[in-house]
């Protein structure tokens, strides 16, 4: 099999609705795909290809990111390789992932920052370790942003406001409770309760492209698994997105004097 064909049935599942690969591959390609696909291999066979397509994934992927329209929502989604009672016996990501803290409790494994406009389509992604600052990344993963980029209380930080503004792109948090009060536009304050558009992104990509599960063996498997996904992801007909731009209105009566 070609490397595009493997990357062509890897980015298909994610948008199949079939919960494990092994039974897309086995019961939905293998029976109904020969046509598309005439060199197609056995699924252990396919699973030992799919690590060689993981550069031109990430490749492709670049293609496939949204315009930049001045409004951007920066968020992480924790990506849990195991559940955290089995956390001291796992052994695929060994060194390669952290404990991790957030809103909602404690998890093992890594932590996805993404970057999208306000049509809900990806700018930037980046994968690191689960106890990595949420602000540590920003910098590399904006340096062709410019606008507006809305985040949550995890991004304040004086030092990268003023390395985002010399850029030409202006960091908008809420406040912290003990923080002095300041003036902020109103626009700004409207876009700032519209930044869960991303949390539904976070969500779209873990139960519709399922982009998170705990039953990797290879770490190439797992990006594989997060790359295609993501992959997935761009090309649904509907993302979450915000409406903010002005309807056409109907033209006012003339003023009766």
């Amino acid at each position: 099999m070609h490397l595009s064909e493997v990357m062509t049935i890897a980015i298909a599942f994610h948008g199949s609705g079939y919960k494990t690969f092994k039974e897309f591959y086995t019961l939905h390609v293998l029976q109904s795909w020969r046509r598309a696909f005439p060199n197609l291999v056995s699924y252990t066979r396919f699973v030992e290809l799919m690590p060689w397509c993981l550069m031109l994934l990430c490749c492709f992927l670049h293609t496939r990111t949204g315009e930049i329209t001045g409004i951007i929502f920066i968020d992480s989604t924790p990506i849990n390789v195991c559940h955290n009672c089995r956390s001291h016996a796992h052994k695929v990501f060994k060194g390669l992932v952290k404990w991790g803290k957030n809103s909602v409790g404690w998890h093992f494994g890594f932590k996805l920052h993404l970057i999208i406009n306000d049509k809900g389509e990806l700018l930037a992604f980046k994968l690191t370790p689960a106890n990595v600052d949420d602000r540590k990344p920003v910098l590399d993963m904006t340096k062709d942003l410019i606008g507006k980029l809305f985040g949550d209380r995890g991004y304040i930080s004086q030092k990268l406001f003023e390395e985002l503004y010399k850029r030409g792109l202006e960091l908008v948090t809420k406040s912290k409770k003990k923080m002095k009060n300041r003036l902020v536009k109103l626009i700004d304050k409207i876009l700032l309760r519209k930044r869960a558009v991303i949390e539904s992104v976070n969500d779209h990509l873990k139960n519709m492209c399922q982009i998170e599960h705990s039953r990797h063996r290879s770490v190439f498997n797992f990006l594989v698994n997060l790359m295609a996904g993501l992959a997935a992801y761009t090309y649904l007909p509907k993302k979450p997105s915000i409406d903010i731009y002005p309807k056409d209105l109907p033209a006012l009566p003339p003023a009766v004097f």
